[in-house]
């Protein structure tokens, strides 16, 4: 069957687990909620969970097939969840995926959770076999349209009411960013007063979520969102930042994402380095893309030091507009036939 997320949602909060999930989509709020609510039902019958997850450049799918025969170590109940970044199981992983639910193993619970998904170039049999024996449940994103009445519902769910100025005022504040408009609606959850909330107290209460900072910039660098990038490195340069006070924080996520770079070549479990370098699930979908493009540590080694000329050409210690050398490296780490537009990237 196919629910949306907030279907799903409910339904595992009320019924036993499906054999088999597939939670997708572009909506990383939608996502990561979906799939807690079938790992908070797992956890409440007692079951066991094992992620598989990329090692290297691919899930071992051999171990996922051998763990559904295999008892759980400490429950009879299992979670096996699968999390594939891309969407793609490849011809072994969807064959195995579809011998799963063509016979499901009693008490063993299938959850495959990915971060991309288009109706064009995702779908097969795997995925048909998934809605014949359990769940899909895609989060596309949101029209701009539907934000409002988004917000409108999450606010009366925490209990709040606000007139429709408010909410149309929060909406534009967070740019179409569930994820901060769920941190938003949360606080609002402790700190509003009773009643109705009106614009005023919304405004004096909700940090501005849509300013241009470096946190976002860097994340729509390693997304690949290019567009975005000219943006918000524009609305930055006109709210008078300068880049000197950008580079340390470019200069650390080059240099974080050089490691990450550097563990994946040599085979290791990527999740888990992630996880020592402080980065959470929520984070991780970002740096995941960005390694996908450029896979070869010493292209982020070279990008780490192309930063290291910005800092030196933001502080006057060096040739170069600053504000157009550091366009020309988030372009290039966005998009990589931008890296021509560098020097001594490498390839």
């Amino acid at each position: 069957m196919e629910l949306r997320p907030e279907q799903l949602v409910a339904q595992a909060g009320k019924q036993p687990l499906q054999p088999a999930y597939l939670v997708a989509g572009p909506e990383t709020l939608h996502v990561l909620e979906a799939a807690d609510a079938v790992r908070a039902r797992a956890r409440a019958d007692g079951a066991e969970r094992e992620v598989f997850e990329l090692d290297g450049r691919d899930i071992d799918w051999d171990a996922l097939s051998a763990s559904f025969a295999a008892p759980g170590l400490f429950a009879s109940r299992r979670l096996l969840e699968v999390r594939l970044p891309s969407g793609k199981p490849g011809k072994v992983g969807a064959e195995v995926i579809a011998g799963f639910c063509a016979d499901p193993p009693p008490d063993t619970h299938l959850m495959i959770v990915a971060d991309e998904w288009s109706k064009a170039h995702h779908s097969g049999k795997w995925v048909d076999a998934v809605s014949r024996r359990g769940v899909v449940s895609i989060a596309w994103a949101l029209k701009p349209h539907e934000l409002p009445g988004w917000i409108d519902r999450r606010l009366r769910e925490r209990g709040l009411r606000a007139a429709p100025d408010a909410v149309q005022g929060l909406a534009e504040r967070v740019e179409g960013n569930l994820l901060a408009a769920a941190q938003e609606i949360d606080k609002l959850a402790l700190l509003a007063p009773e009643g109705v909330l009106d614009l005023a107290t919304m405004e004096s209460l909700v940090a501005d979520a849509a300013r241009y900072d470096v946190f976002r910039l860097l994340e729509s660098s390693l997304s690949g969102h290019a567009a975005q990038v000219r943006r918000m490195l524009a609305g930055l340069r006109a709210e008078g930042e300068q880049v000197a006070g950008l580079m340390p924080m470019v200069i650390r996520e080059l240099l974080r994402t050089a490691a990450l770079a550097r563990a994946q070549a040599r085979g290791a479990n990527l999740a888990a380095e992630m996880k020592s370098q402080g980065l959470w699930e929520a984070r991780q979908a970002p740096f995941k893309r960005a390694l996908q493009r450029h896979a070869a540590p010493l292209r982020w080694n070279r990008f780490a030091a192309y930063a290291s000329r910005i800092d030196r050409a933001a502080k006057g210690r060096g040739p170069g507009d600053a504000w157009q050398l550091l366009e020309r490296l988030l372009l290039a780490i966005a998009e990589p036939p931008a890296t021509r537009l560098l020097v001594g990237t490498g390839r």
